[in-house]
């Protein structure tokens, strides 16, 4: 293992004393022969910087990741770098984009001065007619200087106390976010995000994707590409309005997935009034952010991004691709196949494209089939449904739980394609 390996591993992520005994308990260590080190991570690079992602994918979806390598490797994973890039090139792209970024949070700063300073706020700054709303401790409006007009401005302007609220709230047992200039990094990254994205903007839930990067790379820039990354597989999670949630799709899906694997455990819920699934909202919406501790979801999000990996979809440099839909990719060459993850390869081997069915559903479709029994002798109502899944919390074993959802998946390809 790396230096520094499993002896001092909750240094890595360390948490607050007081909050110890509240929080799941983390199962993942880093396990030599399984876990990718940092030994054998920098020995996947050829001389100029090519990458052996075949290679990579196969111990990561062994064992993880080593926490000393987490934020270079996830990078990778998340689509940020090209493995067929040298450093060099990946360095220049490195720096432009930094570049990038920085001019962002200026055009940002310029309407609201508090942004890149290390601080953040948790009040409104403007009313919802885009007037300055005035800090009774300064008597001045401190943020805003005259009144806005541009409905995008005054939109981005009234989401920033939220994702401040929120920042306070995330993840607050750890020791990184009692530095005010650390939640004031989450907060930069999730209020430049804001604005950028024209078309969700800032919905609660993404502070729970965006901290785990923030805390694994230490330049704000590097983190905010690594988490727009991220965002564009999970995006369509947070896209809401009036007559529809994010994650519907998923949540149907996995109505699908139930109905056809367990009919039996599908007709108990629908029975319950449960047929449309949201009691799974949240483990979809945030990746079981809430059913693992901090180390045991990185592990988790690890272990599902090296499974779904795809390298015509996440190249950076065919950026048409990344968000195209995988019925319109080229047919790939076996070569190619095996630079993809295991559940990937299943899709691809079968033709199976449909670009709403991720990992994640077959997780949550593992997890009500490891309390089947339960909930079809327990459940008289929906609560009871939310109960037996609560129990879940810090109870689940992340690699355990992808291995189910591979056989799950492997068992409704199967099933649809006879039908």
């Amino acid at each position: 293992m790396a230096k520094g390996g499993d002896d001092d591993f909750g240094a890595f992520y360390p948490v607050r004393p007081e909050c110890e005994s509240n929080l799941p308990k983390t199962r993942f260590k880093p396990r030599a022969g399984k876990t990718l080190s940092a030994r054998r991570w920098h020995a996947a690079f050829s001389d100029d910087g090519h990458l052996d992602m075949a290679k990579v994918l196969r111990r990561i979806q062994r064992g993880g990741v080593h926490p000393a390598i987490k934020g270079a490797v996830w990078e990778f994973l998340l689509g940020c770098f090209d493995p067929n890039s040298t450093f060099d090139e990946r360095n220049q792209l490195r720096e432009e984009r930094r570049e990038q970024y920085g001019r962002w949070e200026q055009e940002c700063r310029n309407m609201v001065p508090i942004i890149g300073s290390g601080k953040f706020i948790t009040t409104p700054i403007i009313t919802d007619d885009g007037q300055p709303i005035i800090d009774p401790s300064t008597n001045t409006g401190g943020h805003v200087s005259s009144s806005i007009s541009d409905k995008k401005v005054i939109q981005w302007m009234l989401s920033l106390h939220q994702i401040g609220l929120d920042v306070v709230r995330t993840d607050q047992a750890m020791v990184f976010y009692q530095n005010e200039s650390n939640q004031a990094k989450l907060w930069d990254v999730l209020a430049v995000y804001s604005w950028m994205d024209n078309d969700i903007s800032y919905v609660q839930g993404m502070n729970d994707i965006c901290s785990p990067i923030v805390v694994l790379l230490e330049n704000e820039a590097d983190a905010f590409w690594c988490f727009d990354r991220a965002m564009r597989r999970l995006r369509e999670n947070f896209r809401c309005s009036t007559s529809s949630i994010g994650v519907q799709t998923q949540l149907s899906t996995l109505s699908q997935v139930i109905k056809t694997i367990d009919p039996k455990l599908h007709q108990h819920l629908e029975d319950l009034d449960g047929g449309e699934y949201l009691f799974a909202f949240r483990m979809l919406m945030v990746l079981f952010r809430r059913e693992f501790s901090f180390a045991d979801s990185l592990y988790l999000w690890e272990l599902m991004w090296a499974m779904e990996y795809n390298p015509n979809i996440f190249s950076i440099y065919d950026e048409a691709n990344a968000t195209a839909d995988k019925s319109t990719q080229p047919v790939m060459s076996s070569k190619l196949l095996k630079q993809c993850g295991k559940f990937e390869q299943k899709n691809m081997k079968t033709g199976y494209t449909d670009q709403s069915t991720a990992l994640a559903i077959f997780l949550v479709a593992g997890v009500l089939e490891a309390k089947n029994k339960r909930i079809i002798k327990e459940a008289k109502g929906l609560d009871d449904v939310v109960q037996i899944l609560g129990d879940i919390t810090g109870n689940l074993d992340a690699k355990k739980v992808c291995t189910e959802a591979l056989k799950i998946h492997k068992k409704y390809l199967s099933k649809t394609k006879k039908s």
